[in-house]
């Protein structure tokens, strides 16, 4: 089967005509096997025709077809639109809309199906996607607040539920959005405020040698928790330069590109004497694997897991080992506090 060309210019997105046969395109003129078209129709599915005796039968009506559906009211597309999605229960829908969500990294689709499983879907999940409206959602947003949801974790969730109506308005679900006259959660996160040099030097002595390694990292080459845990060797590319290129992925727990960054891409930062010295004398006691200086303790073939300096982090403020302004709590993420 061979799609068929014509001197009649075909407009694209007008389909095709062909033959069923063992005869070649140029002797279709003078074969005696009907045409058969190809096309989408106004649901987009593909349909086919057959029953064409010559090659301007089969092209007239490709041409009919295609000003039917040129046409067509765009409120009967949309009305299909709602009639196949309408009916659909959240959770289904949902499962659609994250299958398009192919530029989330594994941390964020982690974080997404927390929120689907223990926000989203437990109140919402066997809905159908016709019966939202605006009261739904502000009911969505009070059952978070009976349950003790954190504000952060109420304002998450009503973003993710946010995307996925609005991807289903936009389809032509909702006359209205049912986002519309909605109160969103309130959040506000704290000042961050930067610890003094006389806290920071407290900080970075509070813990164990790979605390202190990853504090000086952190406070003076300004990396995140995950890319200090990947600190090599082989990125010291200069006597003042480090070259930041991959982090360790907390979800997959694995080296991974860096966030908001595609694989390959790097940044280089500012190497500090006193950095490069601790790193220096960190790789000198405790050698390194593949220029790799942190592993995991009880597996060297593994990257080092980043929860052990939370929990380590964790016991120092349990301890009031350090002393930051008050009243603050810290955040431990970023070796930063933040004003309570």
């Amino acid at each position: 089967m061979v799609a068929g060309t014509t001197s009649k210019k075909l407009a694209r997105g007008m389909g095709s005509f062909f033959k069923e046969c063992e005869h070649s395109p140029s002797k279709w003129s003078k074969c005696a096997h009907e045409y058969k078209i190809r096309y989408r129709n106004g649901a987009g599915k593909q349909a086919e025709e057959s029953g064409f005796a010559t090659q301007d039968a089969a092209i007239d009506r490709l041409v009919k077809v295609y000003a039917e559906k040129k046409a067509a009211p765009r409120s009967q597309t949309k009305a299909e639109r709602a009639r196949k999605y309408g009916v659909m229960r959240f959770e289904e829908y949902t499962a659609e809309w994250k299958a398009g969500q192919r530029h989330l990294s594994p941390s964020s689709l982690g974080h997404l199906d927390s929120l689907l499983e223990h926000h989203l879907f437990p109140v919402l999940g066997s809905r159908r996607m016709d019966a939202f409206d605006h009261k739904v959602v502000d009911a969505f947003i009070r059952t978070m607040e009976r349950n003790g949801a954190g504000l952060a974790t109420q304002s998450n969730a009503f973003d993710k539920l946010k995307s996925i109506l609005l991807d289903a308005h936009r389809l032509g679900l909702y006359d209205e959005s049912p986002l519309d006259g909605v109160k969103p959660p309130q959040y506000a996160p704290g000042r961050v405020v930067i610890p003094s040099p006389k806290q920071l030097r407290e900080i970075r002595c509070a813990g164990d040698d790979t605390f202190m390694l990853i504090t000086d990292l952190m406070s003076g080459c300004g990396m995140r928790n995950g890319e200090a845990a990947a600190v090599n060797l082989n990125n010291l590319i200069a006597d003042d330069v480090y070259r930041v290129c991959e982090q360790v992925n907390q979800t997959t727990k694995s080296y991974a590109r860096l966030k908001h960054r595609k694989p390959g891409e790097y940044r280089d930062v500012p190497l500090p004497a006193r950095v490069r010295a601790t790193i220096e004398w960190y790789a000198d006691k405790y050698g390194t694997v593949d220029g790799y200086l942190l592993r995991h303790p009880k597996d060297p073939s593994q990257p080092y897991p980043e929860y052990y300096i939370s929990n380590q982090w964790k016991g120092i403020k349990g301890a009031r080992e350090v002393e930051g302004p008050s009243p603050v709590k810290v955040d431990t993420r970023s070796m930063v506090t933040r004003r309570a």
